[in-house]
């Protein structure tokens, strides 16, 4: 049996409540001949809205329960009793959930604020009683309205992780372990490529309480941009980013070249989307425990200028620097610029 531990793409099938009809009804007391009309109006129909969970991180559980349906209204009944409106449909998704139509491809919404709603489907309105078609001419009518019909839809939907940084690089340069150097997440490690086959976020706390969301996407392959292999599924987690660490196996494992690496790396995110060129960056360089690297990186400094820092992530050198980097870049560089703007 497949065991899916992570979803990003899901199709959701939804429908909101119909409204109640309206109620035809005549008072019938004992002493009071010819009440007149008494027929209550029918109930609102629920509504499905979508809510942003701070708690979520993935679109799992809409996998595994793609149907999602708010209940009917109650109809109006005698008495001028209102029908009983019914409850909203309230779906949680992650943050950073993007929504389109899955018929026409229309562009909904998007959630990246944790309390931020999004009504999706709009229920039923409820009818009205035969009360409100009381007029000296027409003392005992018989017209009521029917509620209408809640709306259903059939939507995509599809998660962009929302995180401070990502971590870019090739397969097995060493990102998963990066990870869990600069922050408690626990992703899966071992020698050999595609270890990562889902997205993964950490969270990189410093002494003062400040925090930074990491996300680890799987290793990237040439032709990304177009497919190639999962490439657009995992490139669209690195679009919300605030900045990208680029890391390099500098060792030049089975034989790869890692200054080509990065240029290569730099034009998958540029062809994915002209803005990620734009993004703040920072070279790693890992593996420098390894043999050859101390060569490659001599080259890589000679032929693209870059500011880059040496780690070994396995080791765990060379981490605190880049935690600095990081912090200076997040806090102590707003902090300037917002002074400055005062």
């Amino acid at each position: 049996m497949k065991h899916v531990v992570f979803k990003d793409r899901v199709k959701l099938y939804i429908r909101a409540g119909n409204g109640g009809n309206g109620c035809v009804s005549f008072r019938r007391e004992k002493f009071i001949p010819r009440g007149g009309p008494d027929g209550g109006d029918g109930g609102h129909g629920g509504s499905v809205i979508l809510r942003c969970d701070a708690n979520e991180d993935s679109l799992l559980p809409l996998y595994y329960q793609p149907h999602q349906k708010a209940k009917h209204a109650q109809h109006g009944m005698g008495s001028n009793c209102h029908g009983r409106n019914s409850a909203n449909c309230m779906v949680k998704v992650a943050s950073g959930t993007v929504i389109t139509d899955a018929e026409t491809d229309e562009f909904i919404g998007e959630l990246l604020v944790p309390g931020d709603e999004l009504v999706v489907a709009k229920g039923g309105r409820g009818g009205i009683g035969n009360v409100h078609f009381k007029s000296s001419t027409n003392q005992s009518p018989r017209q009521f309205t029917d509620g209408t019909k809640g709306e259903e839809r059939v939507l995509w939907l599809e998660l962009k992780l929302m995180a401070d940084v990502g971590l870019v690089g090739y397969p097995n340069a060493g990102k998963s372990t990066l990870l869990s150097r600069l922050t408690h997440a626990h992703p899966k490690i071992a020698p050999y490529p595609f270890t990562t086959i889902n997205p993964i976020i950490g969270t990189l706390e410093y002494e003062n309480f400040s925090r930074l969301r990491i996300a680890d996407i799987p290793g990237l392959i040439d032709g990304a941009h177009e497919g190639v292999g999962l490439g657009h599924q995992f490139l669209r987690h690195i679009e919300r980013s605030k900045f990208i660490l680029f890391v390099l196996d500098m060792a030049g494992t089975d034989e790869r070249n890692p200054t080509e690496d990065f240029l290569h790396l730099k034009d998958e995110l540029r062809l994915h989307m002209e803005e990620l060129s734009c993004t703040p960056y920072l070279v790693v360089a890992n593996k420098m425990d390894s043999p050859g690297a101390e060569e490659h990186l001599k080259e890589f400094e000679e032929r693209t200028g870059e500011i880059i820092y040496s780690i070994s992530a396995e080791l765990g050198e060379g981490i605190e620097p880049v935690k600095e980097f990081l912090y200076k870049h997040f806090f102590e560089t707003r902090r300037v610029v917002e002074e400055s703007a005062e």
